[in-house]
């Protein structure tokens, strides 16, 4: 098992003073309050995370019954394909809104539409709901609506990004939806509580006791959290999935499993690029307007995504050349 325990730097300045104010406001933990409570505390922090860049339109659709998405288009869109985007927040908390910035940041820099998803949050919608709506906007863009490209890469951050990683091995053998790529950020890849950096780095920002509350609520069926649809490390073949780009950060819990998750990956012949942030903990998309390492560290996931689209605009331009040989 892969540790990454050791491959971390100081946490940085500006969320050690976080860290310092949270632990003197005199707050509640998140895991003694209710879910609505918990998604309340999530949206009033949100000034901490900076606006994102302007954009040609923004629109908001129903795909089917409790499910919507909110389509993000860039001004100058410079490249073929779609992204589709699922937000963290435990499967519990989290929103539009919470993810908003980090949409309009991947609409600017990868050139292409972006598709936030507002898919069913536990516990009222458990495990495997969430799911079945990613795969539900999958094919929704699949299928070129709203003028969509069906080229696609999914993104997501921690619950998001368990959402990517696990959309991209169920649609693995779907034909009618092209993955071009996904884009792991502190993705939630396995339930075991019990990995080094989970002893290492639980503390302010995420710890066991918050990633239990979440796996709690969102799949209270304890046998059913090894299955790869809620921990996609535990599929038996990795082998054809599409490129990946795995972020993780020094002071995460999640550390140690987002490492071992691209190991896998790479062991099974899928192109990877790991984005190691040794001074960053869990959650950092949310502070990038206090940390200048936040900052960066989006800016670079977002210009991971604009690559992978670059590399098929590359393949398809050497494709058009042969062809006119």
């Amino acid at each position: 098992m892969t540790s990454g325990v050791q491959e971390r730097s100081a946490l940085d300045p500006a969320f050690q003073a976080v860290a310092d104010a949270a632990s003197g406001a005199g707050l509640p933990p998140m895991v003694e309050l209710s879910p609505a409570d918990a998604r309340e505390r999530i949206r009033g922090a949100l000034q901490a995370c900076a606006p994102g860049p302007e954009v040609a339109s923004i629109e908001t659709h129903a795909v089917g019954d409790g499910l919507s998405v909110r389509i993000y288009r860039p001004v100058d869109e410079t490249h073929a394909g779609t992204v589709v985007h699922f937000h963290g927040g435990g499967w519990v908390t989290g929103d539009f809104d919470y993810a908003d910035p980090m949409c309009r940041l991947l609409a600017e820099t990868a050139g292409v539409p972006v598709v936030s998803v507002d898919y069913r949050l536990a516990p009222e919608h458990p495990f495997p709901a969430a799911v079945d709506d990613a795969l539900t906007v999958l094919r929704w863009v699949a299928s070129e609506s709203e003028g969509l490209d069906p080229r696609i890469v999914v993104t997501g951050d921690s619950a998001g990004g368990n959402l990517a990683a696990v959309s991209a091995q169920l649609m693995r053998s779907d034909d009618a939806v092209n993955l071009l790529g996904q884009v792991l950020i502190y993705p939630v890849v396995d339930a075991d509580l019990t990995r080094d950096s989970y002893v290492a780095n639980s503390g302010v920002f995420l710890g066991a006791r918050e990633m239990g509350w979440f796996l709690d609520h969102y799949c209270p069926d304890v046998d059913a959290r090894t299955s790869p649809d809620l921990a996609p490390i535990r599929a038996a073949d990795l082998s054809g999935l599409p490129p990946a780009v795995v972020v993780v950060g020094g002071h995460d819990p999640l550390l140690d499993e987002g490492l071992e998750y691209a190991e896998r990956l790479r062991g099974s012949g899928v192109p990877v690029e790991v984005q190691h942030l040794p001074s960053l903990p869990h959650g950092f998309l949310q502070f990038t307007a206090v940390s200048a390492a936040a900052a960066a560290a989006a800016a670079a996931a977002a210009a991971a995504t604009a690559r992978l689209f670059e590399g098929v605009a590359q393949q398809s331009d050497s494709t058009e050349a042969v062809d006119h040989a």
